[in-house]
């Protein structure tokens, strides 16, 4: 936690931060054409931001992106926002809610002991993912496979619901549902807000990046092409954190958490 609060003490880190929250996914190039600053410096200043855990990477070819992640701002609101009053941690508040709030996606990086293969099974295996998620995937996991998904006595079924990847241990990747008026009465949603959410243009993709990080392993999950006006997009940032939790969990317990699910 110290090393968060080393990190977002600069100004040029928060800048960076900035940038990414207004663009997620950025080069290290682009970071530099918008800092004013050598590239160098731009790089050391991410190797900090990285370290603490507020900005993780993937990598597009030979290139690497650079990504919010707003865990370890969620583990400072959990820590400390039971022990004040609500007005003594708006700043902390707004600072979630801008990590958190990027147009365009998000990214959190967690780290789980288990192995990648173990891990691979709880994202695709249903007797898992029903446990820590409530949902069921019904598909082969080949790349282009149509998936559909039951969530609370509700089969979603959609041609756009495909997997894009799966290399098993190692990456998976497949196309948010249908938000279809079955969901929407299952959790309640009333008709203006399916009316929004069904209106907004594109799909949504979701990556897992599995990776070896010494004794544990190293999850990086990136959410994005989200349409600006898409309503759905705050609900989905805040129920990832619970369902990492989750997952999380119930791979080092053997019990998931009750949490509700990311929509």
């Amino acid at each position: 936690m110290d090393e968060v609060f080393r990190a977002l003490a600069d100004p040029g880190r928060r800048h960076l931060l900035d940038s990414l929250n207004q663009k997620n996914g950025q080069t290290l190039r682009e970071l530099c054409d918008g800092m004013g600053m050598a590239r160098q410096s731009v790089s050391k200043h991410l190797a900090v931001l990285e370290a603490a855990g507020l900005v993780t990477v993937t990598r597009r070819g030979r290139e690497k992106l650079h990504h919010l992640n707003a865990e370890p701002v969620n583990a400072i609101a959990d820590r400390w926002i039971s022990r004040y009053h609500r007005p003594r941690v708006r700043a902390l508040a707004g600072l979630k809610a801008a990590l958190e709030g990027s147009t365009m996606g998000f990214s959190y990086t967690t780290y789980i002991a288990t192995t990648p293969e173990k891990l691979w099974e709880a994202l695709t295996d249903p007797v898992f993912t029903k446990q820590y998620w409530g949902v069921e995937f019904t598909t082969d996991w080949r790349p282009g496979s149509v998936m559909s998904w039951t969530e609370s006595g509700v089969t979603i079924e959609d041609p756009e619901q495909v997997v894009l990847e799966a290399v098993p241990g190692e990456r998976l990747a497949y196309t948010w549902h249908t938000f279809t008026p079955e969901f929407a009465a299952a959790h309640g949603f009333s008709d203006e807000w399916l009316a929004s959410a069904a209106a907004a243009t594109g799909r949504s993709k979701v990556l897992f990046e599995i990776e070896q990080a010494g004794d544990v392993v190293k999850l990086t999950v990136t959410h994005d092409d989200f349409d600006p006006s898409n309503v759905a997009f705050q609900g989905i940032a805040e129920g990832w954190t619970q369902l990492l939790s989750s997952l999380k969990t119930l791979l080092e317990t053997g019990a998931g958490l009750s949490f509700a699910t990311a929509r």
